[in-house]
């Protein structure tokens, strides 16, 4: 039986009283926003870091790829830290991160110190991808946490197409690559500020028996309605000693548990099989798919512009999509589209080669995947790990998952130009359609449906089996 005030959990968040909660998800999602910009930023610096510092194609790999390393370390790390210490801290320090690798990125003397810096953003990046959701999610109402967590998603694609934007206006600046990187330091000091006047989530509080202080943030975050406040807070403490127990103790060998096992598969097996489907190979090597496809240099940079405002404006059709239709239908729907998509996209590469005349019918599939992409995968891959992790291991848990995601993100990364040469480009993409062929057989089978529920009726009920 669900916890008295549920029901009335489940309606509340409608109205004026949403005003606060978007405002602290808005802040918390800027977090994304420089998530999307120092990782899309690499793909017009490097032309001109590679004259500057006089790089090889191993060189340039390294420093591309530096960012995903740092990544997986951060987002190993931050949430051990969050489980430990509360998410907003490490959020704020997260912030400090970003700047101070947007600085040390823009003033680099050499290769080997812009690498550093791009370490240094990807424990930004692999913090921010792990907590800002987790941090939405837990200040959310269940009835609108599907497009409130969704704004990372939407701030993350802002954040490409800023990156685009910028590196198409400083192509020809002296040393524009230094502003490209120098200029995530605004948005990053933004976020810092920004959060150290947010409140911490109330669902950490509650965990740590600090009942008063997440009633007072609730009625910030509901805008006063007392009802709604104490039915939360209601269902949010009940079975408090069970899910305290043992709070902060064992973590990682807790993630092993019968009771997580289904919650785990699913949110991890969802970065495995998002990330091989070739999705960031477009966004790192958008450029040099086009002009494969036949496209000439300013073409192909223009159709990546393209491609990035596709990503952006498609993404909040999916944030409107995920809490009416359901993260499991929606996400199934997508994986079909991308599948078919990229079948086009490996038939036409397969067909025209370098003809031109078929490079315009490229794009058109690589816009229709990436339509799929952002209405669908991109929402909910942040989403549904955020909500199926028990309360008292959330942070590891999106760890271990946000690792995984960030593992396969390099991987694919490094494997993809290698793939493309050996390969070529109708098989290589011919695989990837494979892949989201199996994503959308694993999102029928082993995703659980969470929209409409608290998260502690997703936490009960998947304990229950």
């Amino acid at each position: 039986m669900a916890p008295p005030g549920t029901d009335t959990v489940t309606r509340s968040g409608s109205g004026s009283t949403l005003r606060p909660v978007i405002g602290t998800a808005l802040v918390a999602a800027l977090g994304g926003l420089l998530f999307g910009y120092d990782t899309g930023v690499i793909s017009g610096a490097l032309l001109t870091i590679e004259s500057d510092f006089g790089l090889s194609a191993f060189g340039s790999g390294v420093v591309v790829s530096s960012i995903l390393v740092g990544a997986m370390a951060g987002a190993a790390a931050a949430g051990n830290l969050a489980d430990r210490y509360g998410r907003r801290p490490v959020l704020v320090a997260a912030a400090g991160v970003f700047t101070l690798g947007a600085a040390l990125a823009a003033l680099a003397p050499s290769a080997a110190v812009l690498t550093v810096a791009r370490l240094v953003l990807g424990l930004g990046i692999g913090t921010a991808s792990n907590l800002v959701p987790v941090f939405i999610a837990e200040a959310a109402p269940p009835r609108h946490r599907g497009r409130l967590v969704g704004l990372n998603q939407l701030m993350i694609t802002l954040g490409i197409v800023l990156a685009y934007v910028a590196n198409y206006g400083l192509e020809h600046a002296t040393h524009g690559w230094r502003w490209m990187f120098g200029l995530a330091a605004v948005p990053a000091l933004l976020f810092g500020a920004g959060m150290l006047a947010m409140p911490e989530s109330p669902r950490w509080l509650a965990l740590r028996g600090r009942t008063d202080r997440a009633r007072a943030v609730l009625a910030r975050l509901r805008g006063g309605d007392t009802a709604a406040v104490e039915a939360e807070l209601a269902a949010m403490t009940a079975g408090h000693d069970d899910r305290t127990a043992g709070a902060g103790k064992g973590r990682w060998r807790a993630l092993a548990g019968r009771a997580v096992r289904p919650a785990i598969v699913a949110g991890v097996g969802l970065q495995i099989l998002g990330q091989a489907s070739g999705v960031n190979t477009v966004i790192y090597y958008a450029p040099k798919i086009f002009q494969s496809s036949g496209l000439g240099s300013s073409s192909a940079v223009l159709a990546t512009v393209g491609v990035g405002l596709v990503n952006l404006l498609m993404t909040p059709v999916g944030m409107v999509a995920v809490d009416r239709i359901g993260r499991k239908k929606l996400l199934a729907t997508g994986a079909s589209v991308m599948t078919l998509a990229l079948a086009g996209l490996a038939v036409t590469l397969a067909a025209g080669g370098r003809d031109s005349s078929f490079a315009w019918l490229a794009v058109a599939f690589v816009v229709l995947f990436i339509a799929a992409v952002a209405t669908t995968l991109n929402v909910v891959v942040f989403i549904i790990p955020s909500e199926l992790y028990p309360l008292r291991i959330r942070g590891t848990a999106m760890s271990a998952t946000m690792f995984a995601n960030w593992t396969m993100n390099f991987l694919v990364s490094l494997t993809f130009l290698t793939l493309l040469d050996v390969l070529g480009g109708a098989a290589t993409f011919t695989a990837y359609a494979v892949v989201c062929a199996l994503l959308t057989l694993f999102t029928v089978r082993c995703i659980p449906e969470t929209r409409g529920k608290s998260l502690e009726e997703i936490e009960r009920d998947l304990t229950r089996g």
